[in-house]
């Protein structure tokens, strides 16, 4: 996701317990928005974090790997509201510049192609994005929570979702903490070494690795009094980055001592949803999949391999499988598969969302399925949002990306392309667009080209109307009975589109059907213009209903 902690419908994937307010972006960070390009590349983060028990004040140090794209660089890092105690290159202090929340360090004795490793070191009480405090139960914990540019209050970073690196972390913390991050465990918890980073006292150290590219957003640590549970094995034989000798992935929980029974309902099916996602979408992409409880502002947070939930949904029992659902999906679309900038959210959470409830189309059946759209649909024909595009460059607030339209009306957009170009074409070209954008980053335009490609004819049509303008259609549908001299007869049916005038006339493929008292027949019908009128023949008697789309394959308001 993230779960916005308004949404408390099953298909978007649920709600926190309590709603966050979103803490304000410090005066001077203008958001990035469209394509980030400082003139550098990060390859790689090396992080160790000194963390203590109860305790806010953390140490980091970053050292932080970059390409070179051109001459008389100057590299940029997101960053702020922690004091920067040293920075060098190559073991020689560099002269930087920290002003206004970025770190700027000018490498003049490199050029275009080179890399370079930058590293920083800082401390302080972090004023966002890194979480140091007592949980739900009153226990000291810290969890990193980022989305969409919160990685900056913790992290020098490039703090933008197209600029993807790898990532270890190295964190020293208390003893009696159990400390999760992305990727897979390098070396097993060891006691710490004197003279590292933080507060003295009985300390552990934890070496985290991921070894795909992930975006800022997606880097985490947390670090808290788990009990640590193995839910099962999942894609074996299609996992490429396990570590693992049987090739297969381990999903675990993390959960408080003091939830975990509270937590099983949630996370009994993960590992099945790994499975099924894989079978569905492709190889599952990062070393290992783990649940876990946090202190996250959201419902759930998608983060790669180590996915955060609310620990207050969790505590107080509430079974959140359809956020897990959501946030497993997130792995493929959001995480390795990544919008290249936040105004294509709908790659994002539209597909977190259709895919988290098409896991109970395959696990419970296609009826429960058809209520979850249908509850969402009766979200999206009630809410504000879909006055404006799903496609919204206009909007410069990333926190009110968290809307309607990228998460319900996005996953919507895939049921009804589903329905156009039929479920082969339809799966097919979400498995090739999986593919061809692993571990890079995709715009609407990538999304749309590869499906045109798949099911062999243009969608300009459909992505123009149901992506880059607002609204939905209203049908209004009328018939009357024409019978026929010899017996039978026909029906002459008019559709009328009634939504909103500025809004624009919807062209959709679409199902009627005929019920009479001795049968059914279904016909299909092109609506492409506010009235659409025709004739369906050959009946043997009056019908007792009409009914336009039956099996809801199509977004509309509610009939007048």
């Amino acid at each position: 996701m993230p779960t916005p902690t308004l949404m408390a419908v099953l298909l978007t994937g649920g709600l926190g317990a309590q709603t966050v307010e979103p803490a304000p972006i410090q005066a001077g960070l203008a958001p990035p928005f469209g394509p980030y390009a400082p003139g550098v590349d990060v390859l790689h983060y090396e992080v160790e974090l000194g963390l203590g028990y109860d305790v806010p004040h953390f140490a980091g140090v970053a050292a932080v790997t970059v390409l070179l794209d051109a001459d008389d660089t100057v590299l940029p890092l997101d960053f702020t509201g922690l004091a920067v105690t040293d920075v060098s290159i190559a073991g020689r202090p560099a002269e930087h510049e920290h002003d206004r929340g970025v770190l700027r360090v000018p490498l003049p004795e490199h050029g275009a192609g080179d890399t370079v490793v930058v590293r920083v070191a800082y401390e302080g009480v972090p004023d966002d994005g890194l979480i140091i405090r007592e949980n739900v139960h009153g226990h000291p914990t810290a969890f990193v929570d980022n989305w969409p540019n919160r990685t900056r209050f913790w992290l020098p970073s490039v703090d933008h979702p197209a600029d993807k690196a790898t990532v270890r972390f190295t964190v020293h913390a208390p003893s009696r903490w159990e400390v999760i991050a992305n990727g897979h465990l390098s070396t097993e918890p060891r006691a710490t070494p004197a003279g590292a980073l933080g507060p003295p006292g009985d300390r552990r150290t934890w070496v985290w690795a991921v070894g795909v590219p992930i975006s800022p957003y997606n880097m985490v640590v947390g670090a808290a009094d788990f009990e640590v549970r193995t839910i099962g094995l999942a894609a074996c034989g299609q996992a490429p980055a396990s570590r693992r000798d049987d090739g297969c992935v381990e999903v675990t929980s993390w959960v408080y001592p003091e939830d975990v029974e509270r937590a099983e309902p949630s996370f009994r099916r993960a590992a099945e949803m790994v499975d099924h996602f894989t079978r569905v979408i492709g190889p599952f992409p990062f070393e290992k999949l783990a649940n876990v409880q946090s202190a996250t502002r959201f419902g759930g947070m998608e983060n790669a391999s180590a996915i955060f939930y609310s620990e207050t949904g969790i505590a107080n029992g509430r079974n959140m499988e359809s956020t897990v659902s959501h946030e497993i999906a997130h792995q493929w679309f959001g995480d390795a598969v990544t919008e290249a900038n936040w105004h294509h959210l709908w790659l994002s959470e539209g597909f977190a969302t259709y895919f988290g409830a098409q896991f109970f189309e395959a696990a419970i059946g296609v009826e429960d399925f058809r209520e979850r759209m249908e509850q969402s649909r009766r979200r999206i024909a009630a809410s504000a949002d879909v006055h404006r595009p799903i496609y919204d460059p206009a909007e410069s607030d990333l926190f009110a990306l968290l809307n309607d339209n990228n998460y319900p009306k996005g996953g919507w957009v895939l049921h009804m392309l589903r329905g156009v170009i039929g479920d082969e074409a339809f799966f097919e070209g979400v498995r090739r667009y999986y593919r061809s954008y692993l571990h890079a980053t995709a715009y609407t335009e990538d999304f749309q080209r590869v499906m045109e490609e798949a099911a062999g004819r243009e969608l300009d049509w459909f992505f123009a109307q149901w992506i880059y303008r607002p609204g939905l259609p209203t049908f209004d549908v009328e018939w009357s009975w024409v019978p026929a001299s010899s017996g039978g007869g026909a029906i002459d049916v008019t559709v009328r589109q009634v939504q909103a005038s500025e809004w624009p006339t919807f062209q959709m493929p679409m199902e009627i059907l005929v019920v009479t008292n001795s049968g059914q027949i279904v016909r299909d019908v092109d609506v492409l213009t506010r009235t659409t009128a025709f004739r369906i023949d050959g009946l043997s008697e009056r019908p007792t209903q009409v009914v336009l789309d039956p099996d809801g394959w199509v977004l509309k308001g509610d009939a007048r």
